[in-house]
């Protein structure tokens, strides 16, 4: 039932105002900062471990910040679920679409990260064309559902469960179906490789370099960023990285890293501190969420 009133307040909020919407965006954020102990937890550890040069002032006001924008993030999907075409596409600008256009008509993985706005330039990606992406199976079926029918809402859109292996992404991507990837989250290292980020071993798929090998697919970085002043979200298509993969499977997975660390220095609050991103550890080093 919890779940059920929630998502009916989220369609409700989604009448308002965009500045309203994200001022109480920015309340339920701090209110899950009070209430969540163990998420702040996590995210105070990552902070650590990945900015030791700050302040433990400056850090704390930066997990403040994170559930902040974390909270915005929730109540603005109001906007992506139920909003009409012109609505959102009002509310986006876009950088480097040529990049975006000049791939189209040929494998392409879109390459972005957990920023607290990856879901508005996945709906800004459906919009323009016929895409994929992964999901990763919910226990709460109706949420998953609903989670699945909002982001197919645009143009055909095909939504695969990570579980279920590459082996559809892989067809599509021959049927030049843009793809629309993120790997910068703990997956242990079944599929990946221990590589840097922001100097830490950090268990990291190894997918994409692999991916390209088979598809001869193009690497188009996108990341999307909450702009300030209540001025919308900005999609950023980067180009099309050279010389990828070089078959160096460690080197070309650590590009990853340092493509996504470089991005969140420009933007750390809105970077998904809350999940456990050092959570696997190479062979014999203790757990840093203990």
């Amino acid at each position: 039932m919890m779940v059920h009133f929630g998502i009916f307040l989220l369609w409700l909020l989604h009448f308002l105002p965009y500045r309203l919407q994200a001022r109480i965006g920015n309340v339920l954020g701090m209110l899950l900062y009070l209430i969540s102990a163990r998420r702040r937890r996590v995210a105070s550890i990552n902070l650590r471990l990945c900015f030791p040069e700050l302040s433990e002032a400056r850090r704390s006001r930066l997990v403040r910040q994170s559930f902040i924008a974390f909270g915005r993030s929730i109540v603005e999907r109001g906007i992506l679920w139920w909003g009409t075409r012109e609505r959102i596409q009002k509310l986006i600008r876009v950088e480097g679409a040529e990049h975006f256009q000049n791939a189209l008509g040929n494998p392409v993985i879109l390459l972005t990260a957990h920023f607290v706005a990856l879901d508005v330039g996945g709906s800004w990606i459906t919009q323009h064309t016929d895409g994929v992406s992964v999901y990763s199976r919910q226990k709460n079926t109706y949420m998953q559902n609903l989670v699945l029918q909002k982001r197919a809402r645009f143009g055909k859109q095909s939504l695969y469960a990570r579980q279920a292996g590459m082996r559809p992404v892989i067809k599509s991507l021959r049927e030049c179906r843009p793809f629309y990837y993120f790997t910068d989250q703990d997956w242990t290292t079944k599929d990946g490789v221990f590589v840097p980020f922001f100097g830490i071993p950090a268990a990291t798929l190894a997918t994409l370099p692999r991916l390209v090998t088979m598809t001869n697919a193009k690497v188009v970085p996108c990341i999307t960023r909450v702009l300030p002043n209540y001025k919308g979200y900005e999609v950023h298509f980067y180009p099309a990285w050279e010389n990828y993969p070089t078959h160096d499977l460690i080197a070309d997975t650590r590009r990853i890293n340092e493509f996504i660390e470089q991005r969140v220095r420009e933007m750390p609050e809105q970077y998904f501190w809350l999940h456990r991103r050092f959570k696997t550890r190479p062979e014999g080093e203790e757990s840093f969420y203990k």
